[in-house]
């Protein structure tokens, strides 16, 4: 069968599948082990007497200990500090009083350039704790050795049961500090001990001066972030949700490569299709949009990737299946069958909660009683056909139908006792007796499709039903095969025996490669789409060809076939576009997107467009305005990064093989092309003057050039080196002279560009620096929410903060992990776990990683289904419905908010480029 999406491909993607699931319980039972470890350590120190732990030659620590000094906090003070590990470390305070505004002493000069309590540096150095540091903080010094102390651990001093008992709590202190020691570089050296006691793989009880840091863990590994000098108290920020709030309002793509039955037109003239998570209703004239399409309305009631759809005899009513999923706590998402109303978007039904397995492979409305029953088939190894009452949401019978893939399900419309399955190298006849009414008490019996002397092919994927009630179906031969019952089946009365026994009774060779799609025009005549020639032609009674078109070969194959209004059709095809038109005038896109994984995507500074770039090696510009493609030019290689000169007449691409690419906008053509290393390169970034371009590559290092005639010149500047891991994310501060920088294990980099791009080893200085954009996944201002869930790896990139710093830009959209977005205020730092506690405003939208968020406009773009969208924010909440629908979670991201001419961003765009994956976007009113 041709086509990347044919069925073919089931056993590999559940191999996949499978694996995918061990190793996620592998890495659960992993983390078990590690919280494991952590705690039985902990108790151990807690069973231990006091005396047991300390070095013989330590001093004992006395109980009459001087008051903490002023600025500190009351939990910390001068006294000696007993840990559990061999060699004693004692722990002294500076007397002077804290950072301005922190403490509760007289204000004095912040001294010293070191990193509080003689901290190593992120980027491997370590500071003297001899020398001066900021005020208020802890200072570690080693205890002269005393050779006349006498052993506090002796014989006299404790009991032969307590023996074994503190040797083995020495050799567990030397086991947390081999936990310790193979971490990232944060958790080395026992650097920047400021921080909260706990969380896995943590040696010792670490201290957090007030107001000074703040600490959370990562896969056991902690994370320091300083607090700025400007906010006294955490309790200050504000806890609530911003006003505004997201509703969806464009979607971009369709999702042709690797689905079908995917394309229907309702009796409202809209047209129903799916993408990921979201069902969309499209009105190809009228609503806004301007010329290039028109309004969009969503059903966004499932959790996971819509993978089937049908529409009711009555034009209204429409049944989309789901696959199985997991939610954001990881628990599974069991397949379900929704029944919606078109016209209110209310969900009326929900069928097959826990009946299905694996997913909804394919479902149809009975005809013949008004769509009384509908029939499912999952995506189990046994493939289980069922039928529903779609009123009651009972299940009626159920049967194993094959071992093989089933494509295509539907009643005959003279009959409903009548039903047909095809797919893999079959088509049976099943009919369906009793039960109507009677919940589980209805029977199935199958005939198998004999054809004879006709060749047997691969795949049926289609088939349609004549007003004569005889069948054809499209092969992956390219035949249309004729179905008819013989003259003594035909006579038999009644329900029930041999009336639907099948037999070929024509054949004509339509296509060359797969047939996709078989329509059943409302003149009588038969519509088929072609797979290989890309041709669509009209069959007239006997199978005599009438008319035909070609797609050309850019859009890709036919893939569903759609009768619109009057001699309009509508044809969704294998590179995921939506053609319209008709077979005498020709087709013309409405809807286009990437057909593979999205992972670059940029704002344009002050025009309202981006562009995207992924895995299918296409460059592509989006105008937002028209809802349409601007222009699209092939890599030649996959595009993982992007970023517009300030100027907007260039733009930067990133590339899997260390190439990076100049592209002047205007004209589409190369006019730079550098490369640096061979590894792929995951974030380029122009700082805001246009002066400089980062780029952050997988060799652990980050390329600066200097930049001249608007970015279409560059010479190498320098490099940062000091990462001990790929980069991820960077981001420039306001003046264009530093950057910030994460690493692929949780490390946060300063380093100082126009200084000679030197790693800044005292990152405590940094913490009041001003930052034009906020897209690193560590730092203060994203403290909550990458901790939402101990342990979980950082992959979301974070918001973009806008370039025009107005009012709307102190608030943001902080993507969950596992794909729930709430809007905070920013910087977001109260406790508690993401969106409990902190004042979140919540919308569920795809459960990917979510990388940028640009000025403005919210886009998003990635992953497993390639796809766009865009909606409003509202000032005041919009009702129920208004936040975004969950969408694949095998997806990545990316997020932009851009702006428009100082536009209010009072618009949220999300548009769905391809594949399945989706990406959002959030624009101006002026979009």
């Amino acid at each position: 069968m041709d086509g990347a999406g044919g069925p073919g491909e089931g056993p590999a993607q559940e191999a996949l599948q499978s694996l995918s699931r061990r190793l996620q319980v592998q890495e659960k039972e992993m983390e078990l082990v590690k919280a494991a470890l952590a705690e039985a350590l902990r108790l151990l120190r807690l069973q231990a007497p006091p005396n047991s732990l300390q070095d013989p030659g330590a001093p004992a620590p006395t109980r009459d200990s001087p008051a903490a000094p002023p600025g500190l906090p009351p939990t910390c003070s001068p006294s000696l500090v007993s840990r559990g590990t061999q060699t004693e470390t004692e722990v002294e305070m500076q007397p002077s009083p804290g950072p301005p505004g922190l403490s509760n002493g007289p204000p004095a000069p912040q001294g010293g350039s070191e990193e509080p309590s003689g901290t190593q540096s992120e980027g491997g150095g370590s500071s003297s704790s001899g020398s001066p540091g900021p005020p208020g903080i802890l200072r570690l010094v080693q205890p002269p050795q005393r050779a006349d102390t006498p052993r506090r651990n002796s014989s006299s001093s404790s009991s032969p049961s307590e023996r074994p008992r503190q040797k083995l709590s020495r050799k567990a202190a030397s086991s947390a500090n081999l936990l310790l020691r193979s971490g990232s570089t944060e958790s080395r050296g026992g650097k920047d001990p400021l921080s909260s006691p706990g969380g896995p793989g943590s040696r010792r009880s670490n201290y957090n001066l007030e107001g000074i840091s703040v600490k959370m863990f990562l896969r056991g590994r902690p994370i320091t972030m300083y607090i700025p000098s400007g906010i006294r108290s955490l309790e200050e920020l504000p806890s609530g949700p911003p006003p505004e709030t997201l509703s969806l309002d464009w979607v971009y793509g369709y999702r042709g490569r690797d689905s079908r039955s995917n394309l229907f037109v309702l009796r409202s003239g809209e047209v129903v299709y799916f993408i990921a998570c979201v069902v969309v209703l499209y009105r190809p004239e009228g609503g806004p949009g301007g010329p290039g399409g028109g309004g969009q309305r969503h059903y966004r009631g499932h959790t996971d990737c819509v993978r089937c759809l049908a529409v009711h005899p009555d034009g209204v009513r429409v049944a989309s299946g789901q696959t199985a999923g997991v939610d954001k706590d990881g628990k599974p998402l069991q397949p379900v069958v929704h029944v919606w109303d078109s016209e209110t978007l209310l969900k009326l039904q929900e069928i097959g909660l826990g009946a299905f397995e694996r997913g909804v492979g394919a479902l149809a409305f009975s005809v013949a009683d008004q769509g009384a029953f509908l029939c499912v088939v999952d995506d189990s190894n046994e493939h289980m056909l069922s039928v529903w009452d779609c009123s009651r949401g009972t299940k009626l019978a159920e049967i194993k139908s094959t071992n093989d893939s089933v494509l295509a399900v539907g009643f005959s419309p003279r009959d409903s006792s009548c039903i047909v399955t095809s797919g893999k190298s079959h088509v049976h006849f099943w009919n369906w007796s009793g039960g109507a009414g009677v919940p589980g008490n209805g029977t199935l019996t199958r005939k198998q499709g004999v054809f004879g002397k006709y060749k047997k092919p691969k795949f049926v994927p289609c088939f349609v039903f004549l007003p004569d009630g005889d069948i054809l179906t499209g092969d992956s031969e390219g035949n249309i095969l004729t179905w008819g019952r013989s003259l003594s089946d035909a006579r038999t009365p009644g329900r029930g025996g041999a009336k639907e026994t099948y037999g070929i009774v024509a054949q004509a060779h339509a296509h060359e490669g797969s047939i996709f799609a078989l329509c059943l025009r409302r003149d009588g005549t038969v519509l088929s789409g072609g797979g290989r020639d890309r041709r669509l032609v009209q069959w007239g009674p006997g199978l005599v060809a009438l008319r035909e078109a070609e797609i050309p070969e850019h859009f890709g194959a036919v893939r569903a076939i759609a009768e619109g209004l009057g001699s309009e059709l509508l044809v969704g095809t294998t590179k995921n576009a939506l053609l319209r038109g008709d077979l005498a005038q020709g087709f013309s896109p409405v809807i286009q997107g990437h057909t593979d994984e999205l992972w670059g995507l940029c704002t344009h500074p002050f025009q309202n467009r981006f562009l995207t770039c992924g895995h299918d090696r296409q460059l592509c510009l989006w105008d937002g305005e028209g809802h349409a493609l601007a222009w699209s030019i092939d890599l030649k290689e996959t595009g993982l990064c992007a970023d517009f000169h300030p100027s907007g007449a260039v733009v930067a691409v990133g590339l899997n093989t260390g190439r990076w690419l100049v592209l002047d906008t205007e004209t589409r053509e190369i006019v730079s092309d550098v490369t640096d290393g061979n590894e792929q390169l995951s974030v380029v970034r122009y700082s805001p003057d246009g002066l400089y371009l980062a780029i952050g590559s997988h060799d652990n290092m980050i390329y600066i050039y200097s930049v001249s005639s608007e970015g279409a010149k560059s010479s190498r500047f320098g490099r940062c080196v000091g990462h001990s891991s790929f980069i991820t994310h960077l981001d420039w501060s306001k003046d264009g002279n530093f950057i910030m920088s994460n690493s692929g294990d949780y490390e946060i980099l300063y380093w100082d560009v126009a200084g000679g791009c030197k790693l800044l080893r005292n990152r405590y200085e940094s913490r009041d620096r001003e930052w034009a954009t906020y897209t690193c996944v560590l730092g203060f201002h994203v403290y909550v929410p990458v901790r939402a869930r101990q342990g979980s790896e950082p992959r979301v990139r974070r918001p973009r903060q806008p370039r025009d710093q107005r009012p709307v830009h102190a608030r943001r959209l902080a993507p969950h992990l596992a794909g729930r977005q709430g809007r905070q205020h920013l910087p977001v730092a109260s406790a508690g776990r993401w969106g409990r506690g902190a004042g979140a405003r919540h919308a569920l939208s795809n459960p990917l990683p979510v990388p940028r968020l640009l000025s403005r406009c919210l886009t998003a773009a990635g992953g497993e289904p390639p796809a766009l969208r865009r909606g409003p924010a509202h000032p005041k909440p919009p009702g129920p419905g208004a936040d975004f629908s969950s969408t694949s979670r095998h997806s990545r991201s990316r997020v932009s908010l851009e702006g428009a001419n100082g536009t209010p961003a009072h618009t949220v765009e999300t548009r769905w480029l391809s594949r399945a994956a989706p990406a959002w976007a959030l624009t101006p009113a002026a979009c």
